[in-house]
């Protein structure tokens, strides 16, 4: 058997099978950061995600300065799942020969303009060489913290809370879309012409290029305290697939309603010139970094008029958390209700 037969989440469970915690108050493989106590009021986060060159960007459809803000808004987005604060990052540069030193610097560029913008410092790394391979691989390990019983985890949702949704997930996989299956109108490089509308095509594209980490939704959210948010995650895999780890680590059921989810109007009109279900794109797309999160039935008010003001960003309730025995499912407009297949990205799959 090879791994792409295992598949990537196969792998993860066989890899870390039997790793020991240093402290029973630690938190490991399983959530969006490991949760370490070093004593004091606040817990370690640590997290680490990579960019590589043909797999998560290309220089044809991402500019340099946007390579080196996603590279690290996908780490911060880790972070703002566990509602932390991001401190420190490490970068990682695993380059080929030919790489102009022009397209690096708008690469670090970017890093910087995005660590800045999350308050947080750069304090090393380590450049490699890639022998005779042509990728550019970018890694980063990012270390934040949280107040001690105010981390928000994967495993803390119970039956009636509600689902929740920041934002308007779908976008990323419609914006990726545009850059690989252009539409009957001849392409022009380096992006594909659309007969669209050009601000929605824009900004689509950028929404998969330079995502937005929910930071301080995150912090927000952890402030409210676990009786109020019981469970939360990013949806870095796709809405479907990192829901059901969710229901996993909770072991609970989902009624997921269809009517609920967020339909922007840039993913509206692409989805429309591409006569695609936009709802696929919501529920199976990936790279939204958007947050998932599980309420209080009571508390929903609270959290969505908390983070509307100090944030603007809109939070949506798309379901209610059942128990494990009925499973996922999916409420249709029309009132009947089928099972949720989970449609997750896996890295060794695609």
């Amino acid at each position: 058997m090879d791994i792409s037969e295992l598949g990537e989440f196969a792998l993860i469970a066989r890899l870390t099978a039997g790793l020991t915690s240093h402290s029973s108050s630690d938190v490991g493989i399983g959530d969006d950061c490991a949760v370490l106590d070093m004593g004091g009021d606040n817990l370690l986060l640590a997290t680490c995600d990579s960019q590589v060159e043909g797999v998560h960007f290309t220089l044809q459809t991402s500019s340099p300065e946007h390579i080196g803000r996603k590279a690290l808004a996908i780490n911060l987005s880790d972070i703002a799942a566990m509602g932390g604060e991001p401190r420190y990052a490490l970068i990682s540069l695993l380059l080929p020969p030919h790489l102009s030193v022009d397209v690096l610097d708008g690469i670090y560029a970017g890093l910087r303009a995005e660590a800045t913008r999350f308050n947080t410092a750069i304090v090393g790394g380590n450049i490699s060489g890639v022998g005779v391979a042509q990728q550019i691989c970018i890694d980063i390990t990012l270390l934040g913290t949280v107040k001690r019983g105010y981390a928000l985890l994967r495993s803390g949702a119970g039956a009636g809370d509600i689902l929740c949704v920041t934002g308007t997930p779908g976008e990323s996989a419609a914006g990726l879309s545009t850059f690989v299956r252009p539409s009957t109108t001849p392409t022009v490089p380096p992006f594909p012409q659309l007969s669209i509308d050009p601000q929605s095509l824009q900004y689509v594209r950028e929404r998969h290029t330079a995502p937005t980490a929910r930071v301080r939704e995150g912090q927000i959210l952890s402030q409210l305290g676990p009786d109020k948010v019981t469970a939360a995650l990013d949806i870095s895999d796709g809405l479907s697939g990192d829901l059901q780890h969710l229901c996993e680590r909770s072991q609970c059921g989902v009624l997921l309603d269809l009517a609920r989810l967020p339909l922007g109007e840039p993913l509206h009109t692409i989805a429309r010139a591409y006569s695609r279900d936009a709802h696929d794109w919501i529920l199976h797309g990936g790279e939204d970094y958007e947050l998932l999160f599980t309420c209080a039935p009571d508390a929903f008010e609270a959290v969505h008029t908390a983070i509307r003001a100090q944030t603007g960003t809109p939070v949506t309730p798309i379901g209610l958390m059942t128990p494990a025995s009925q499973g996922m499912q999916i409420l249709y407009p029309d009132g009947h209700a089928a099972s949720l297949v989970a449609q997750s990205w896996d890295h060794l799959k695609h």
